[in-house]
C-alpha cells in the first residue's frame, strides 16, 4: 500500500504571511501636512485675486457703490445709505427724466474735499470696488430736464413745469412744503437740469444758475450713472424708481 506524504505539524502554518504595518515616517507626514496647507493657501489666494479682479471689472464697467452723506434726497435716499449705480447709463443707455443720477462735481458746487482723512487701505478698497465711494467729489440728484427742455418754477399751483406740462411729484419730501425758487431755463444741448427730492434742503441746479460755472446745468459727460438700488442698510434694501408716469405726458422740446 502506498501511503501519502505525511503532514508535519509545521505544515499547518504554511501560507501567505501577513505584512506588518510600515512604521510612520514623521518627515513624510510633516511634508504632507505642509503640502496640504500650501495647497489650501494657494486656493484662498486664487479666490481672493479672482474676487478682486471681478470686483474691479464690475465697478469699472457695470455697477459702482456710493455712500450718501447728506439729506438732499430724503425720502428717496437717507443720509448714510449705500447705493449701487448703473454705469451703463448714460454710456450705453439714454438718460430719462426722473432718473436719480450721480455726477462728478466739476462746477464747484461742493466745499473743498477732505479726502485726505481716508487712509491708503480705504482708498485701495474703494478703488477696486470693495467699499462704496465715500469721496466728496460726487453729488446725487433727480434729473428733471433733458437737453432742450423748458423748465419753469412755478405755475399758479406752485408746481414745476417741463415743456408746459405741470409735474405732480410724488418723490418730493412730503414732510415740508417746498419753498418756491423761481427760475425759467432752457436746458442747453449736452446738459441736464437736476433737483433734490428734499427741496428745502438741496443745493441743486436752482441755486447755481447765476454767476457760476455751468449756470446750474450739469454736463451729461459728468454723470457717473443712474442710481438703481439701495444696498444698505438692509431695512431699506430696494430699487429706486424714476417715476416714469410723472413724466410720460411731457412733449418733446421744441
Amino acid at each position: 500500500m502506498t501511503h501519502g506524504a505525511e503532514t508535519g505539524p509545521h505544515d499547518a502554518d504554511q501560507g501567505p504571511a501577513e505584512d506588518s504595518p510600515d512604521p510612520v515616517d514623521p518627515v513624510r507626514e510633516r511634508n504632507s501636512r505642509r503640502g496640504g496647507l500650501l495647497s489650501w493657501l494657494r486656493e484662498i489666494a486664487l479666490i481672493l485675486v479672482i474676487s478682486i479682479v471681478l470686483s474691479f471689472v464690475i465697478k469699472t464697467f457695470f455697477f459702482k457703490a456710493f455712500y450718501i452723506p447728506s439729506e438732499s434726497m430724503v425720502p428717496t435716499l437717507e443720509e448714510n445709505d449705500r447705493i449701487f449705480v448703473n454705469l451703463m447709463v448714460p454710456r450705453n443707455f439714454a438718460l430719462q427724466r426722473g432718473d436719480v443720477v450721480v455726477f462728478k462735481d466739476t462746477k464747484g458746487w461742493l466745499p473743498p474735499s477732505n479726502d485726505g482723512a481716508q487712509n491708503w487701505f480705504q482708498k485701495t478698497l474703494e478703488f477696486i470696488g470693495l467699499l462704496p465711494d465715500t469721496s466728496q467729489q460726487y453729488l446725487v440728484k433727480r434729473l428733471i430736464g433733458l437737453p432742450g427742455d423748458h423748465v419753469v418754477c412755478c405755475d399758479a399751483q406752485q408746481r414745476i413745469t417741463v415743456n408746459g406740462v405741470a409735474l405732480v411729484e410724488p418723490y418730493v419730501n412730503p414732510a415740508e412744503v417746498p419753498r418756491p425758487v423761481p427760475f425759467d431755463v432752457v436746458v442747453p444741448a449736452g446738459d441736464v437740469w437736476v433737483m433734490g427730492d428734499n427741496r428745502n434742503h438741496s443745493s441743486d441746479s436752482r441755486f447755481h444758475n447765476a454767476a457760476q460755472p455751468g449756470n446750474g446745468f450739469i454736463d451729461e459727460k459728468d454723470i457717473e450713472g443712474q442710481a438703481v438700488v439701495i444696498a444698505w442698510p438692509l431695512n431699506r434694501l430696494g430699487t429706486l424708481s424714476n417715476y416714469s408716469s410723472t413724466f410720460s405726458s411731457i412733449p418733446a422740446p421744441h
